[in-house]
């Protein structure tokens, strides 16, 4: 079960839409390559059924993690804890260097490059979920065990 925030749920509705009102488009698309003849040798159809069933399989995947998606009420969440949502200032055990993390049920690509974006599911997103100001988590990275201090929760 995926824990997404609502504006997670929401971005995932919004491109659902899209796919959905873009539906009439691709049958529109394949009914004009149809018409103009030999299917075999017809690129124009092909590849018009190909992003048809590439659309169809995001729309089934789409439903699928929205109807068991489980949103997260960011209001009653406790302060000061770490929850899905939040922006926590973290700095590596031995480095003075406080940088800004925000926990996401789901990598949203934000653009603003001061936040590293991580997901509830990676390693530093299990070792940050529940953690305290003050608290010191350990990451079980690629590269080896690193420890991190909560500075702030947001």
């Amino acid at each position: 079960m995926d824990v997404i925030t609502p504006a997670e749920k929401q971005k995932l509705q919004d491109r659902l839409n899209g796919l959905l009102a873009n539906r009439s488009v691709i049958s529109e698309r394949i009914a004009e390559a149809r018409a103009l003849g030999d299917l075999k040798e017809n690129a124009e159809y092909h590849a018009a059924r190909e992003q048809q069933g590439m659309e169809e399989a995001e729309i089934k995947r789409l439903q699928d993690r929205i109807a068991s998606a489980q949103v997260v009420d960011e209001t009653k969440t406790a302060q000061g804890v770490v929850f899905i949502g939040s922006t926590v200032q973290l700095r590596e055990e031995d480095d003075d260097e406080i940088e800004t993390y925000r926990l996401v049920g789901e990598s949203s690509g934000s653009e603003d490059p001061d936040i590293i974006e991580v997901t509830a599911t990676s390693p530093m997103g299990e070792a940050l979920m529940k953690a305290r100001v003050g608290e010191i988590i350990r990451v079980n990275a690629p590269r080896g065990v690193k420890c991190f201090e909560v500075v702030a929760v947001n």
